[in-house]
């Protein structure tokens, strides 16, 4: 299967959320040309997954899981290693959320090996990865499963979730704006993240670089609500400004770390 670059992995987000995308105000969101957005709907139609009308391109019913399998062939290594690195940081007997993503994901396989871990979870993937551990604890949010990514999201996920109080939260954002909001594209799922952060002491956000490169129009929350960043390569001077200023700790798996103190 050909891996998509984010820009592509966006827009089959975005027509799968509304049925279909126009070039015009697919270039106008992206601030690039109708010509690139034209090309980008073609390599999506030429893989079947969309279909091209004039003026743009829908979402065809068959194609219902490629966006996360497609998102899962993204970046590998890098999330791989920052999995790692956000693993180290969670000790044995404790206690955390993990929400919606390919790096939480990540991380997940990375913790199998903990001891005494009690694990909160909207993921079934995440919840399937951790299922066998023999010392880790697994329980699953109900509410309803979303076929795509088999998230499971609406009220009753919030209201499990607001039962617990974690020592940590894991999660991941689709999207990094350079003010430094974190951003998704799922109203449904962004409620459930905001309850993950509310709900844990520490809360660690697990991204890569692609995702300053990505758009998504529904806020989770804003880099200084996080208490650790772990990431794959140095940020940008205006976001490391950001994260000093709300005493954010930086992790890059290139061996930096950055916060307001310095340490």
């Amino acid at each position: 299967m050909r891996q998509l670059h984010p820009r592509q992995s966006d827009i089959f987000e975005i027509a799968k959320r509304e049925g279909r995308v126009d070039v015009d105000a697919l270039a106008f969101q992206f601030q690039v040309t109708p010509q690139t957005i034209r090309k980008d709907l073609n390599d999506l139609c030429e893989i079947k997954a969309l279909n091209r009308i004039h003026g743009g391109a829908v979402y065809p019913s068959s194609t219902a899981n490629f966006a996360y399998r497609s998102r899962r062939e993204l970046a590998v290594d890098a999330k791989s290693e920052i999995a790692k690195m956000a693993a180290e940081l969670v000790p044995d007997n404790s206690s955390l959320f993990m929400n919606i993503g390919t790096t939480v994901e990540s991380v997940a396989i990375a913790l199998r090996a903990h001891q005494g871990l009690v694990a909160v979870t909207n993921n079934l993937n995440v919840a399937y990865i951790l299922s066998d551990a023999a010392n880790i604890e697994v329980v699953v949010a109900g509410g309803t499963v979303r076929k795509s990514d088999r998230a499971i999201v609406g009220a009753a996920t919030v209201d499990l979730i607001r039962q617990f109080k974690v020592d940590f939260a894991i999660i991941g954002a689709s999207s990094i704006d350079e003010d430094g909001c974190l951003l998704d594209f799922d109203y449904q799922e962004v409620r459930v993240a905001r309850a993950i952060l509310e709900q844990a002491r520490t809360r660690i956000l697990v991204a890569d670089a692609m995702k300053f490169e990505r758009r998504a129009p529904v806020q989770i929350g804003h880099l200084s609500d996080i208490d650790i960043f772990v990431t794959d390569a140095p940020l940008s001077e205006k976001i490391q400004q950001i994260c000093d200023e709300a005493g954010v700790i930086v992790k890059t798996t290139d061996g930096l770390t950055a916060s307001k103190s310095g340490g």
